[in-house]
């Protein structure tokens, strides 16, 4: 039985995560440091510090997302690329590594106190490609009541994520949350249009007004 790429890496990184719960070396080698960025060139912080988390709530709550989500994902991009999607799905979370944490990188690229980690940014890709994909879904904050269609989720989420950015009163970078959906939004987009002349925008509007039909409200 083949396993799947979501699996694959909800596996990987929960190995390495474990492993660097008492090894302070390894979080200091993959944690993403932007001074080690601009000033020694070590661009693989982007995606190696998503292989290590905080402690085992986040670890958790990260991959119990990123299964939840990422088969279904993975599995629609089979649908929709064939051959080609589970290539894409993987190289979609990878790359959602390196661009959810692109804002966060100019804004502490000379902060020596500045240090992030966790794979939210490339999951929060995953859960908004699969609520555009199926934006009837009933999803909730924290995996937890009360739960709402996605495509009322997904507004609410940003506006929250950019809220609590802009206060800055906790040690979680919104700003990769905010800007990782952004990028999942956008390569089934892009690459949707591109690879298999994918209509997202009309996939997303046929499972609104699915959703509205079944709960009798058009």
């Amino acid at each position: 039985m083949e396993l799947s790429i979501t699996l694959i890496i909800v596996i990987i990184t929960t190995l390495i995560s474990i492993s660097a719960f008492s090894n302070h070396r390894i979080i200091d080698d993959l944690i993403f440091y932007p001074p080690a960025v601009s000033e020694r060139h070590q661009w693989y912080r982007f995606f190696s510090c998503g292989l290590i988390h905080a402690d085992s709530i986040h670890l958790i709550f990260n991959m119990l997302s990123l299964f939840l989500f990422g088969r279904f994902v993975e599995r629609e991009f089979v649908d929709i690329f064939g051959n080609l999607g589970k290539p894409l799905y993987l190289g979609m979370y990878v790359l959602a590594l390196f661009f959810s944490l692109i804002p966060t990188y100019f804004k502490h690229r000379h902060n020596y106190h500045y240090r992030s980690l966790g794979a939210s940014g490339a999951v929060s890709a995953v859960i908004f490609a699969g609520l555009l994909l199926a934006p009837y879904v009933e999803v909730g904050f924290f995996i937890i009541p009360p739960f709402i269609p996605g495509f009322i989720f997904a507004p609410l989420f940003l506006v929250v994520s950019a809220i609590l950015e802009k206060k800055g009163r906790d040690n979680v970078n919104h700003s990769a949350h905010i800007f990782g959906a952004l990028f999942g939004l956008a390569f089934v987009f892009i690459v949707g249009k591109l690879v298999a002349n994918y209509d997202a925008y009309q996939g997303f509007i046929n499972g609104v007004e699915a959703y509205l039909r079944m709960k009798g409200w058009m």
